[in-house]
Formats: structure tokens, C-alpha cells, sequence
């Protein structure tokens, strides 16, 4: 009797246990359809979801939730609008004006010029100069140069900061002009710089380095903050110099990686009016991390003019904008391309509108050449951007898998004038998820250096060829596959 009233009860619970989990479930589910995604996004969370138990929605609720607009971006968003929106206005207005002195080649890419002062308030600046940087060899020793000049102020913003030999080098620099008396701020992206020691933290508070983790990663918010992470990579120093580009700072990024060789990136070294442009992004993500509104006189717009003419717009995205400000960028650009679209990235999985940008413009007789990585440090990204070959190869697209190590960088290159260069693969997730940032170059001589750039890679790259990319393992295309399907996700 008692074991039949055991019984009983055991059979009821599991019915009670059952029944929540099913309501949960369908709770999720409408969840997820009512925040209005891509379809193809939705659609991959609600197979997770259904195909997996309670894993599928722990899994959602860490990393699938879309706080895109919601309030935990919103006092950034504020500080964005009253910073930019007077400038880009005025910009608006005056800029037939100034771009009548440019070169036709540049006058025919107002278009994009106006979408980023309208999407994302990206003033457009006139004198800079840019320099090339191919690999932390030539990076990190012009950064340790630029901070040791240092006479005012430094700006570090970077996703990964690790407590290695390359980032204790970093930490040592930034110490030594902090007690110079410069003011030395870092922002560290929080998961990005998980490896970050806490003594190492506490070191440069110590000694007068003010350092702030970006979104940091606590229970019980670890769900509304994982997912949105800080991707870019600023550096800025006195307003006369700006860095930003695909490079980190950790030993890998100088010394490459054992498994994948050689780490093949790009970064910008930029003077002008730009830095000043590149170091208001620094401003209000310091403003999100510490509450702190910069407003010293060492942190005015100072324009360190050169004489070289250079047309420049600082684009940043991010999950606090109202649009997906450089994929807009770069779908315009694609696809009003007229000659050629260069495009070099470690990470490809766009969304429909940047892949049919691509098709389309192959099939209307665009050269369009990418190139991939042969090797990567991720393997569900690697097969994931394989899943992608055979569709460019079918519209004549020209892909190469470089092969000389792993080539991190981000850049694009459209008919001579328009160049890209920055943190934001061509993703979803850097579209949608993470804070990034970008350099927008119109500008022909920059154009014609960055192309041979590409020419480098391509040297260093084998070009796929399409009869025998068919012929691939049958086992390879299932990996492309289930890489794909899960692509959205990420």
C-alpha cells in the first residue's frame, strides 16, 4: 500500500514536472518569435529549443536573448545622441560643399558618407594621415613608441588583454607613464580578457592606472551581459596618434599560435582629425563602464591637421544603436560596387542581404574576390565559412584560403577609392552583437596601398578551384553543414 502511494506520487510529480517544463517551452518559444529576428535566427533558436531539453534553454537564456535597444544600453545611447547628432546635422548640411574639392572617384561615394551620418552621427573628417601596420611585429613596437611620447593622456580599449608577456609588457608601459603623471584609462571587455589576472588589475590601480572591465560577467545578470561583448581595439594617445584594426594584445598575436602558425593581421596607425573621432568612441564607452563623463581640457577635440588630404568617417555599432551601422555600410558599398570588391576576413557567416550583395554583384560582372582563412582557431567558425564557397564559386566569385598561417584581418576594398579597415568580422555576430568599430577611407592613394595588401595575401593564399571544390569529401560538407545551421547563433 505505501509503495503503491509512493508510486502515485512519484507518477504525479513527473506529470506536474512534465507539464511546467512543456509551458516553459512554449513560453520560450513565442519569446523568441516576438522579438522580431531574421527569420533564419528565429527559426534556429526554436530548434534548440525544442530538440534539446532544458539544455536548449539555458543555452537561450545565456546567449540567445536580444537586448538589442533594451535599458541596459540605453544611458550610452543617450550619451552618443548628445554628443553627435549636432555635428552630423551640420555635416548634412555643408557637405556638397566640402566634398566639391575631392575627386570624382570620392564624390561618387557621398552616398555612403550621408547613410553614416544618418545611421550612425560618423563625422567626416578631411586631413589625416594612415599607415599601414601588417602584423603585431610592426604594431606593438609603434604603440610601446606612441605611449612612451605620451605627454597628456592614454586611451586603451581592447577586447583581450591577457597576463602574458606581450600584455605584462603593456601593463609595465602604461604603469611607468601613469606615474609620469599622464592619465593612463584601459577598458577590457570582460569575457574577451577572462584571462586577465585580478593582481594584475590591481597593480595598475595601484599605480594610477584607471582600469575598467567592459559589461563584466556577475550573477544573477550573467544572462543579459554575456552574449554583447566589446570587440573593439583603440588605442589613442595625446589626440595625436589613433591605432585601431583586428589585432589584440596577447603573445599569440605577435608570436602566432602552434596549432595555426603565423598570425597574419591588420591595424591602422592614424593622425589627424580622425583620432579626435576615434577617441569620442573611447569617451563614451568610458562614460558605460566607469560614469564618469570626460570633460578635462586634455580630452577636447584637439584637430592635429596634416597637410595630406584624406576623407575619414569612425564608424561604431553595436547593440545600443538603432541599426546595424557597418553592415549597412558595407551592403551599400558592395552593392553599388562598379568595378571590384576585396575583402579579406577570418570569419565569414553574413547574413542574406551582405551574401546576395556579394552574388548579385559577381553575377553583374563585378570582380569580387574574398579571401579566407585555410586555417582558423575556431572549428565550427571554420566550417561555417567553408559552408559558404560553393555559392560564391557558382556566381564566379573568386575565393582563396590563405595559407601561410592564419590571416585575422578585416578589410575591404571597393573600385580604387572606398576601404574599410577594423575589429568587425563579416559576421553576424559583429553586426549584430558586439561593439565594434571601423575606419571609413575614401581615398585613392590609401585604396591602391591596401590593395596591394591584398595582393600580398593573395600571393600567400591558394585559389579554390571549382571542379575541385565539388569533388571535396562528402564527411567535409556534413561539417559545413551542421556548422551552418548553427552559424545564426553566433
Amino acid at each position: 500500500m505505501t509503495a503503491l502511494l509512493i508510486y502515485g506520487l512519484f507518477t504525479g510529480l513527473q506529470y506536474i514536472i512534465t507539464g511546467l517544463y512543456l509551458v516553459t517551452v512554449i513560453f520560450v518559444c513565442f519569446m523568441i518569435i516576438f522579438e522580431n529576428r531574421a527569420p533564419v535566427k528565429t527559426l534556429a533558436w526554436v530548434m534548440v529549443v525544442l530538440l534539446v531539453p532544458v539544455a536548449g534553454i539555458v543555452f537561450y537564456l545565456f546567449f540567445g536573448q536580444n537586448y538589442r535597444k533594451q535599458k541596459i544600453f540605453s544611458r550610452k545611447s543617450v550619451l552618443d545622441a548628445e554628443q553627435l547628432s549636432n555635428i552630423a546635422a551640420f555635416q548634412e548640411r555643408t557637405l556638397p560643399e566640402r566634398l566639391s574639392s575631392s575627386s570624382p572617384a570620392v564624390r561618387e561615394k557621398e552616398h555612403l558618407i550621408r547613410l553614416m551620418l544618418s545611421n550612425n552621427k560618423s563625422a567626416l573628417t578631411e586631413f589625416n594621415t594612415v599607415e599601414i601596420l601588417l602584423d603585431g611585429v610592426e604594431t606593438f613596437p609603434s604603440m610601446f613608441e606612441a605611449i612612451a611620447e605620451a605627454r597628456e593622456y592614454i586611451n586603451l580599449e581592447f577586447y583581450r588583454l591577457e597576463s602574458d608577456i606581450l600584455g605584462m609588457k603593456f601593463c609595465d608601459a602604461l604603469v611607468e607613464k601613469a606615474k609620469e603623471g599622464v592619465k593612463v584609462r584601459v577598458i577590457f571587455d570582460d569575457v574577451g580578457s577572462w584571462s586577465l589576472s585580478n593582481k594584475t588589475i590591481k597593480h595598475m590601480w595601484q599605480n594610477g592606472v584607471e582600469i575598467y572591465p567592459f559589461m563584466p560577467v556577475r550573477f544573477p545578470w550573467l544572462t543579459n551581459k554575456i552574449n554583447y561583448r566589446n570587440h573593439r581595439k583603440i588605442l589613442v594617445v595625446d589626440g595625436k596618434k589613433g591605432y585601431l584594426g583586428g589585432l589584440n594584445i596577447a603573445d599569440k598575436y605577435l608570436h602566432g599560435h602552434r596549432e595555426i602558425g603565423n598570425w597574419r593581421d591588420t591595424h591602422l596607425l592614424v593622425r589627424g582629425e580622425a583620432v579626435a573621432a576615434l577617441n569620442n568612441v573611447f569617451m563614451v564607452d568610458w562614460y558605460f563602464v566607469s560614469d564618469i563623463l570626460l570633460t578635462d581640457e586634455s580630452q577636447e577635440k584637439k584637430e592635429y591637421q596634416t597637410g595630406n588630404r584624406c576623407w575619414i568617417q569612425i564608424a561604431f555599432s553595436g547593440p545600443d544603436s538603432d541599426w546595424a551601422n557597418i553592415m549597412q555600410v558595407y551592403f551599400s558599398a558592395i552593392a553599388t560596387a562598379k568595378k571590384y570588391i576585396y575583402l579579406c576576413t577570418p570569419y565569414f557567416s553574413p547574413d542574406e542581404s551582405i551574401l546576395n550583395a556579394l552574388l548579385t554583384a559577381s553575377l553583374a560582372g563585378v570582380d569580387v574576390r574574398l579571401i579566407l582563412p585555410g586555417k582558423s582557431d575556431s572549428p565550427v567558425a571554420y566550417w561555417n565559412t567553408r559552408s559558404y564557397i560553393e555559392e560564391m564559386l557558382e556566381t564566379g566569385i573568386k575565393v582563396y584560403l590563405y595559407k601561410e598561417g592564419f590571416n585575422h584581418s578585416k578589410y575591404l576594398i571597393v573600385d580604387d577609392v572606398f576601404s574599410s579597415v577594423g575589429s568587425a568580422n563579416m559576421d553576424m555576430r559583429s553586426f549584430d552583437l558586439n561593439f565594434e568599430i571601423a575606419a571609413m577611407i575614401y581615398d585613392e592613394d590609401f585604396a591602391s596601398r591596401l590593395l596591394k595588401v591584398f595582393e600580398m595575401d593573395v600571393k600567400r593564399s591558394n585559389l579554390i578551384n571549382f571542379d575541385e571544390w565539388k569533388k571535396r569529401k562528402r564527411t567535409e560538407r556534413y561539417k559545413e553543414s551542421l556548422a551552418r545551421i548553427f552559424g545564426p547563433l553566433y
